[in-house]
């Protein structure tokens, strides 16, 4: 499979199990080995990524985003809520990707010229990661999903695990077996995207 096959064929995938095609620590090195390699400006390197395997990744979506949610949303729309988070549980773990705010604070510091574009700098760094191992996971048949429940998860999610307090979680990649495709997309033609200029 090439590179452009395997960006077609990474799709958001909500209907998962948690049986893998391949094993955990075979995926743990697949995730592992995408950060280190992925660029980033100035290498500033701010990417950082937390993987919830079996009880774990449960125990964020059935009690830490539930409870969450359960204080918050309206009585009568948490049963569509609770249908999505129990589909979020379903799958084999979850990748969080946080950005350490630590390494970004230190180049501003050293480069002040940059200091208002390192947080720019830092969000599409780690967007490289998150599709970068989204396309990964793809082309090993593993469905995935990106979910943003933070900041309401922020500080539970640091306690239970002992994040950094530096770590600012950006987002949630539910991963698992694929019990269902991905639907067809609509998508704008490369045309009203894309301009050549010769």
């Amino acid at each position: 499979m090439n590179y452009l096959e395997i960006i077609n064929r990474r799709r958001s995938v909500y209907t998962l199990t948690d049986r893998l095609p391949i094993g955990e620590n075979e995926l743990v090195g697949i995730v592992e080995e995408t950060v280190v390699a992925t660029p980033s400006p100035f290498n500033m390197q701010s990417g950082r990524a937390v993987i919830l395997l079996g009880e774990q990744h449960k125990l964020l979506w059935d009690t830490i985003v539930y409870d969450t949610l359960k204080a918050i949303v309206p009585e009568d729309a948490f049963e569509t809520t609770a249908a999505k988070l129990s589909g979020f549980a379903a799958g084999a773990g979850t990748i969080l990707f946080l950005e350490d705010q630590d390494a970004v604070d230190g180049l501003k510091e050293r480069f002040p010229t940059y200091d208002a574009a390192f947080d720019g700098f830092a969000a599409h760094a780690l967007g490289m990661i998150e599709v970068n191992v989204w396309n990964a996971l793809a082309e090993q048949g593993i469905g995935a999903n990106l979910q943003h429940y933070n900041p309401l998860i922020d500080d539970m999610v640091e306690s239970r695990w002992g994040i950094p307090a530096s770590w600012m979680l950006a987002s949630e990649m539910v991963f698992g077996g694929i019990a269902r495709p991905a639907g067809p997309i609509e998508k704008l033609p490369a045309g009203e995207r894309v301009r050549v200029i010769q």
